[in-house]
């Protein structure tokens, strides 16, 4: 049976922007091991849009962007939009009924199923469907933006803490 796990980089006042702040050299290292181990991804249009970058090469990458390129481009997708009309290599578009095919990923797959996305998180939560939340604390502080919880946090229970270079920690909760 797979786990479901909603994991993003996130500031210490609990946003999350992509733009705004970006992982060390050690912890992309990390990401790109991560990618590569998961049984796949669940994604929300806008950061599977955001994602999409991935899709080509670009003249300007290193050696550990284009594994990840790889290990994102291998893994399979669940696009979760009711107004895309068509999803990219490798990814299936989810439409309707996300708690019946989430709950099927669940039990016909075998590892990790990321979440990406605090509104789908949020959804996925809502339906009791998240075994793991990944908070990846960086030292800034961005007074607002995304909130890496779209929606009330969820009784939690911290299960580790990891330092992850010199300035990030993940914490790890489970649903208490």
């Amino acid at each position: 049976m797979a786990k479901i796990v909603f994991g993003m980089n996130q500031s210490l006042d609990g946003y999350v922007d992509h733009d705004k702040f970006g992982p060390s050299p050690a912890l992309f290292d990390h990401f790109v091991e991560q990618v590569r181990g998961l049984a796949g991804s669940v994604y929300g249009r806008r950061i599977y849009e955001v994602m999409r970058y991935w899709d080509e090469d670009h003249p300007e990458w290193n050696t550990a962007e284009h594994a990840f390129a790889a290990a994102w481009r291998n893994q399979p997708k669940w696009v979760v939009s009711r107004s895309l009309k068509s999803v990219g290599p490798n990814a299936t578009l989810v439409g309707d009924d996300l708690e019946a095919v989430i709950r099927k990923l669940k039990a016909e797959r075998v590892g990790e199923i990321d979440v990406a996305g605090p509104d789908l998180a949020r959804s996925l939560t809502d339906l009791g469907l998240v075994d793991e939340y990944r908070h990846y604390l960086h030292p800034v502080v961005l007074g607002r933006g995304k909130p890496f919880f779209a929606g009330p946090r969820p009784p939690l229970r911290l299960v580790a803490s990891d330092r992850m270079d010199e300035q990030v920690i993940r914490l790890t909760y489970v649903p208490a």
